[in-house]
């Protein structure tokens, strides 16, 4: 994930976390309702930003994954942060001390949020995929660890499908841990 700021500051975070949501059939689903103003981008077209507010005080970052006309997402969980680190130490309102601190930036989807400054009004609907916006999901390159599929977190309803992916041992994923295999 990159977000290049109104201050010509980039932050980069390697994704290490997500879950799916599976369109108008997955009861867990903002799409289970059918297709409203509110949840209209995970109708597609794929590859844009579906950005919604929780609890009354996290935004939740998802992007859109079917053709057009189809509903389906796919929710950023965790980050691991790369680059712009302070940035998103502002963005959180924290203080770091060391790198030990650095999981507070971006383990989980609020907080994530926060440290690459992600609100609706500012991110919901945006292209995803190119990197000529201020918020694209990019290639570091970064291959090693095991893929790990658990079942979905902090819902209800279908929580029991194994839809939530993760780095093994990633000590940044949110959550409940996976050792590493």
């Amino acid at each position: 994930m990159v977000r290049r700021d109104e201050h010509g500051s980039t932050l980069s975070a390697r994704i290490v976390e997500v879950e799916a949501y599976l369109g108008e059939r997955d009861p867990a689903a903002h799409a289970a309702a059918g297709k409203t103003l509110r949840n209209s981008v995970i109708f597609g077209p794929p590859g844009h930003a579906y950005v919604y507010f929780i609890y009354g005080n996290h935004y939740c970052l998802n992007v859109s994954c079917e053709p057009e006309g189809l509903a389906g997402c796919v929710l950023f969980r965790a980050l691991e942060p790369l680059t712009g680190i302070e940035e998103m130490a502002r963005g959180r309102g924290l203080e770091l001390h060391g790198q030990k601190d650095w999981r507070k930036l971006t383990s989980g989807p609020g907080r994530l949020c926060e440290a690459f400054g992600i609100t609706r009004a500012r991110d919901n609907g945006c292209d995803l995929t190119s990197a000529a916006g201020t918020l694209w999901i990019g290639d570091d390159g970064y291959s090693g660890r095991r893929i790990v599929a658990t079942p979905r977190i902090g819902i209800v309803k279908a929580a029991d499908k194994p839809l939530r992916y993760l780095l093994g041992g990633n000590p940044f994923v949110s959550g409940v841990k996976v050792p590493r295999a």
